[in-house]
C-alpha cells in the first residue's frame, strides 16, 4: 500500500465507531477485544496467536481497540527523548547475519573511537539539547577487560547530568565474560560506574531455533533473560525489544511477547516495548537467500504495534514506534495503532543505516512536534525513564539546559 492509502486506511478506521468494527469482526476476535478492552483481560497466548494473524475487518477492529487503550492509558501525548546514538567501535567478531554494521579490524571502514573523539560527539549531543547518550558498539576481540566501565568513567566525569542509555546483554555477556565477573556484580560495578539503564536490544526473537540462524554466536534466551532480569534487580531498567520481519512465524512473536510480559510481572523493569522491523538490503540473511523481500510497510506493521499494545496491556504502557525502521511519515501512522512514543531524535544512528536503511540518521524534534499535531497528538519531550519535562520548558517551546561542556582540549 501506498502513504496515501495507509493514511486513508488509518484515517477511516479512527473515525468508525468501535461497536460497528467488533460487529464485523469475527465471533472469537471480539471475545478477545472486549475482554483486554473493557475488562482489563489479559490475552491468553492462543488469543494473541488469533490476533496476530489478524487481517480484513479483523485487523481494523484490532487497530480500533488498541488506539482506545493507548488513549485510556497513555493519553494523547506522544513522547520523545533527545539523544545522540554513541557506536564507539564497529570491530566485531560475532557475525550476525542480520547485520551490516560490523566491520573486521583490518578492513578500511573499521574504527575504534578515541576517548577524545567520543567526549566532542557527547559534547555536541549536550550543545544540541540532549540529555541522553545511547552508546552500544561492537563487540571487539581487543577490547580491555574493563573498557565498559572506563567509558562510562569518561562521559560521566565530563558530563555527569547526561543518562547513559549502554551495553545490550550481549555487550553486558562479553564484558563481564573478560571481566571474569558474574553477570550481578558486573552490572552493579557499571551502575556505579554512572550507567542508567540498559538497552534491552540483542533479543530479536527470543527463540533458540530462529537465533541459530540468525547469528550462532550472540547471547542465548537463557543468558538473556538472566542478564536483563539481573539488570532489573540492581537498579538498571531496560527497554524491551522484538526484530520482525525476517525468519519468525506468528508463534514467535506470540512468544516473545509473553516471555517479556512474564519478566514485567517479575521485575516491573521495562520502560517500554519497541518493535524493530529488519532492515535487509545489506545482510548476509539477504545476500544468501534466506530471507527474501520482507512483507510490505504498512498493515504489517500496523498489525504487531496493535497487537504489542493490547497484548502486553498492563504490563509495559510505552509502546515506541521505530521512524528509523518506517521512515516518519509512516511511524506518524503508528500512532494511531496504538504508539505513544516516538522515539528518540539518535543524531547518528549508523546501525540500521549500515543495514541498508534509508530514513536517515537524525530527526529534529520540531519535525516529531509536526508529525504529532498531524495526528491529533502533542508531542512531549521525556527523559530516558519517562518522566515528562513540561516544567522545564521555556515559553518559546525551547528546554533550558545546562550549559554544555567544551570539547576537551
Amino acid at each position: 500500500m501506498e502513504l496515501q492509502a495507509l493514511d486513508q486506511y488509518v484515517e477511516e478506521i479512527e473515525a468508525a465507531s468501535p461497536g460497528r468494527l467488533l460487529d464485523r469482526a469475527r465471533p472469537e476476535v471480539r471475545v478477545a477485544l472486549i475482554g483486554v478492552l473493557d475488562s482489563h483481560r489479559e490475552l491468553t497466548p492462543e488469543q494473541g496467536l488469533l490476533l496476530y494473524q489478524a487481517e480484513g475487518d479483523d485487523l481494523r477492529a484490532l487497530i480500533k481497540c488498541a488506539d482506545l487503550a493507548r488513549a485510556a492509558d497513555c493519553g494523547d501525548e506522544v513522547t520523545y527523548v533527545v539523544n545522540r546514538n554513541l557506536n564507539f567501535t564497529n570491530v566485531c567478531f560475532v557475525g550476525c547475519r542480520f547485520c551490516g554494521f560490523k566491520r573486521q579490524r583490518w578492513e578500511a571502514e573499521a574504527y575504534d573511537h578515541s576517548d577524545r573523539v567520543l567526549l566532542e560527539k557527547v559534547a555536541e549531543a549536550r550543545r544540541r539539547g540532549a540529555t541522553e547518550v545511547c552508546m552500544q558498539g561492537g563487540i571487539n576481540p581487543q577490547m580491555g577487560p574493563l573498557r565498559y566501565r572506563e567509558l562510562l568513567e569518561l562521559i560521566k566525569g565530563a558530563f555527569p547530568e547526561v543518562h547513559v542509555h549502554a551495553f545490550s546483554p550481549m555487550e553486558v555477556m562479553y564484558g563481564a565474560r573478560r571481566a571474569r565477573m558474574a553477570y550481578r556484580p558486573y552490572l552493579s560495578m557499571l551502575r556505579e560506574a554512572g550507567l542508567g539503564s540498559v538497552p534491552g536490544t540483542a533479543a530479536e526473537i527470543l527463540d533458540d531455533e530462529v537465533r541459530e540462524t540468525l547469528s550462532h554466536k550472540k547471547v542465548d534466551v537463557a543468558n538473556w533473560v538472566e542478564i536483563i532480569t539481573t539488570a532489573h534487580a540492581v537498579g538498571l531498567p531496560s527497554t524491551a525489544t522484538v526484530m520482525y520481519g525476517h525468519l519468525e512465524q506468528p508463534r514467535h512473536i506470540v512468544n516473545h511477547l509473553t516471555l517479556m510480559r512474564d519478566i514485567q510481572k517479575q521485575t516491573g523493569g521495562f520502560t517500554e516495548f519497541v518493535p524493530l522491523r529488519f532492515v535487509h538490503h545489506n545482510t548476509q540473511l539477504f545476500k544468501l537467500g534466506l530471507v527474501k523481500e520482507p512483507p510490505p510497510r504498512g498493515l504489517f506493521d500496523f498489525r504487531l504495534y496493535a497487537f504489542s499494545r493490547l497484548y502486553l496491556r498492563g504490563s509495559i504502557n510505552n509502546l515506541q514506534t521505530s521512524w528509523v525502521k518506517l521512515g516518519v511519515d509512516l511511524a506518524a501512522l503508528t500512532l494511531k495503532t496504538g504508539c505513544n512514543d516516538f522515539s528518540g531524535t539518535l543524531m547518528e544512528e549508523s546501525i540500521t543505516a549500515q543495514a541498508g536503511g534509508q530514513e536517515g540518521e537524525f530527526v529534529p524534534v520540531d519535525l516529531i512536534e509536526e508529525k504529532a499535531r498531524a495526528m491529533g497528538r502533542v508531542a512531549v519531550e521525556r527523559t530516558t525513564l519517562y518522566r515528562k519535562l513540561y516544567d522545564q520548558r521555556a515559553p518559546n517551546g525551547a528546554r533550558p539546559l545546562a550549559p554544555a561542556a567544551p570539547p576537551p582540549a
